[in-house]
């Protein structure tokens, strides 16, 4: 099956049009948009968001992200000490989601996105649109990761219980804001069609 590269045929992402491709950038005949048949330097953006993604999730794990207050002393806990607060004080489940948003989601969507980033420059994959659903998957648990954030968010909003006088957010909340941020400008400037332009050739 011919794909519409090889028709020389490029779709406008503005207003969903198909044009014939002549030279790039291609003006859309509907509304007179320039636009490249594929995102230019996608694999350069995808790469240099991935790795300020990484760079940026080192000190999310290592400064306090929350910060709790008992008689006017301050407690810091860390992503990981917190997850150890939860499991010691029998709260399993939140202990689970919190290590899966935390920790599992922008590892998974750091990793993969290095993965299609070698696969699409090797040409060395399995089959692509396995590579595809996998892209789609990681675009669509990259928000997911701001859980953790939103959970420190309402703890410092509402909590006033026993002992605990105040809750404030540590430095590594933005870290990690930054990191699920980066994530997803990484996964936004991937472009799923050049898993299959080597298939194509």
């Amino acid at each position: 099956m011919n794909t519409a590269k090889q028709l020389g045929l490029a779709l406008c992402p503005k207003c969903r049009k198909l044009n014939s491709l002549v030279t790039e950038p291609v003006q859309c005949s509907r509304c007179n948009g320039l636009f490249y048949q594929r995102k230019r330097n996608s694999l350069q953006y995808t790469l240099a968001w991935n790795f300020a993604a990484l760079l940026a999730f080192i000190p999310a794990n290592l400064y306090p992200i929350m910060i709790v207050y008992q008689l006017g002393i301050g407690d810091e806990a860390t992503i990981l000490s917190g997850i150890g607060e939860f499991i010691d004080h029998g709260l399993y489940p939140i202990a689970v989601i919190i290590f899966t948003a935390s920790i599992i989601v922008p590892l998974l969507k750091i990793i993969g996105l290095f993965v299609l980033v070698y696969k699409v420059h090797t040409g060395i994959r399995l089959k692509p649109d396995k590579h595809s659903k996998f892209y789609h998957m990681l675009e669509f648990l990259g928000p997911w990761s701001m859980l953790d954030v939103f959970v420190v968010a309402l703890m410092v909003t509402v909590v006033e219980l026993g002992f605990v006088t105040s809750v404030a957010a540590g430095p590594a909340i933005n870290y990690f804001t930054i990191t699920v941020i980066f994530t997803m400008f990484a996964a936004n400037s991937f472009d799923p069609r050049l898993l299959w332009d080597k298939k194509a050739e």
